[in-house]
């Protein structure tokens, strides 16, 4: 292609390039002009900046200065037929190859879109024509499905686009199939540009210990329902959202239709629009529910491993991790959802119920793409352990509710710390326990005129309960899920017994009179 096909030419079809998209063209075309024709390159540009416009005119422009044809993969049929409206916007008249198609007429298309495993199949069968194919682009490249199309295009030049360059499975590393990564715009550049909105995340640490992961890699559909269908995860999960997202558009993602289920039904139970969506729904249902999320002001839409890639809503304000993960493209599929800008929406709101940030870093921190590409497992190795995060965690009482024990100067009580002091004198380590809850005691009543008081100030600190009863099973070395049930329902019941013998004594310690009648 001669340096003069470089210069993007103004359009009056289509949408309007920005410069950074522009930029990412020419570099790709650069590869085209440089690189052998079977070249595999690499492109990654966040969720919400727009890959779909970039190789739908990278397309127009190669039909225009090429005589061979172009091919764009998918992984998703709704993938498929959004890439096809775009190219149409962009005037390439293009073919979906899908599993009804009429293939006789192939010859009259010059750009073609197929979902990969219905173009295998049409490729197995030598019903479709690929000698023509100078250039292959695949959507949503980290997936692996594409790499066994590969063998079909070897004499072409191949595109793979991506949000997160790191392969959904760690045993097929990407670099094995890319000669190159070209690494497009940041998130941070994004942002400050105004093309993607800033996440302002709250994250509330989890004990994740029980999960068991699968042959995938990531956390299983099982033992996730396990721990995200519990009353108390279910009411930590509404609680967040009335806390930080009450009345705005969110959307929940779940790993596990009976817990997609279990919190429509908490949501519903409160009073609050919800709707549940998963990969089971019709088409027309699923057309439906959409349409009811977009329209509603308020609503709240539950999902399951549907919505993560192809979706675009920009008026979702919250996205609410209902999960843990360990696919850093998960994660920022995810988050991704929420980023779209809007004339009155500069930030969104991420609320983390399964430790994602602690385990990848904040949306939009500066990751080094090109290491993750070439020394993936170096970037695997160094994430983390759920043992190893939580043991770092430290509770910190949420900021509305500090306000109701404002009156204590301190909150937090050291469990690891003290456990530690307690053996090394000897004690034995239910002292340990027994100190946590007349410090428990001590600063309800601290921030009480009565018993009632102190009662309806000890229910609010569950949390903090569940966290020094996970940090002291893991000193002890005894963290069965019966025992530690057990060993939180025998706190609050102590706790509150505490307070019932020991209230007016403590109080008038405390403040130095009785307490009221």
């Amino acid at each position: 292609m001669s340096e003069k096909t470089l210069e993007l030419e103004e359009r009056k079809v289509g949408k309007d390039l920005y410069s950074y998209q522009k930029a990412a063209i020419s570099k790709i075309f650069k590869s085209f002009d440089e690189a052998p024709d079977d070249y595999h390159l690499l492109y990654q540009l966040p969720t919400g900046g727009g890959k779909t416009v970039i190789f739908s005119e990278l397309v127009r422009q190669y039909l225009k200065h090429h005589k061979k044809k172009a091919l764009v993969l998918t992984h998703r049929i709704e993938l498929c037929k959004q890439t096809s409206n775009m190219l149409t916007e962009f005037e390439v008249t293009n073919k979906v190859v899908d599993s009804k198609a009429n293939l006789d007429d192939q010859n009259n298309y010059s750009c073609f879109v197929a979902m990969v495993e219905t173009l295998n199949n049409r490729l197995n069968d030598d019903k479709f024509d690929i000698s023509d194919i100078g250039l292959v682009i695949i959507d949503e490249a980290h997936y692996n499905s594409f790499t066994k199309l590969f063998d079909f295009f070897s004499k072409s030049f191949i595109l793979g686009v991506t949000a997160t360059p790191l392969s959904s499975n760690i045993k097929l590393p990407m670099k094995d199939n890319y000669n190159e990564l070209i690494v497009g715009e940041t998130i941070e550049s994004l942002i400050e540009n105004e093309f993607l909105a800033r996440a302002e995340i709250f994250s509330y640490n989890v004990g994740l210990t029980s999960l068991e992961v699968g042959a995938n890699g990531d956390y299983t559909v099982k033992s996730s329902e396990d721990l995200y269908t519990n009353n108390e995860m279910l009411g930590k999960l509404v609680n967040a959202y009335e806390l930080h997202s009450k009345g705005k558009k969110t959307l929940i993602f779940n790993n596990g239709i009976n817990t997609s289920i279990q919190v429509y039904q908490s949501f519903k139970a409160a009073g609050y629009p919800i709707a549940h969506l998963d990969n089971t729904y019709s088409k027309k249902d699923r057309k439906m529910v959409l349409k009811w999320f977009k329209d509603t002001p308020h609503a709240i839409l539950t999902s399951v491993s549907i919505l993560t890639t192809g979706f675009d809503e920009p008026t979702v304000n919250t996205i609410i991790l209902n999960r843990a993960t360990k696919s850093l493209g998960l994660y920022y599929q995810m988050i991704g959802r929420g980023s779209r800008i809007l004339k009155n929406k500069a930030t969104f709101t991420v609320i983390d119920l399964g430790n994602n940030m602690h385990r990848f870093g904040p949306w939009g921190a500066d990751l080094d793409w090109q290491q993750i590409f070439k020394s993936p497992n170096y970037y695997l190795d160094k994430i983390l352990s759920d043992e190893e995060l939580e043991s770092n965690f430290k509770y910190e009482m949420p900021s509305e509710l500090r306000k109701e024990f404002s009156k204590s100067q301190e909150v937090y009580f050291d469990i690891k710390k003290m456990y530690i002091e307690s053996v090394s004198k000897g004690e034995s380590s239910k002292v340990v326990l027994e100190r946590s809850l007349k410090q428990h005691a001590k600063i309800c009543i601290e921030n009480s005129e009565d018993v009632y008081d102190a009662f309806e100030l000890s229910k609010k600190l569950g949390d903090d309960i569940d966290y020094r009863i996970e940090r002291y099973t893991k000193c002890i070395c005894r963290s069965t899920h019966n025992f530690v049930t057990w060993l939180k329902e025998d706190y609050r019941t102590k706790l509150r017994l505490y307070l019932r013998d020991n209230f007016d004594r403590d109080f008038e310690v405390i403040h130095g009179r009785p307490p009221e009648e």
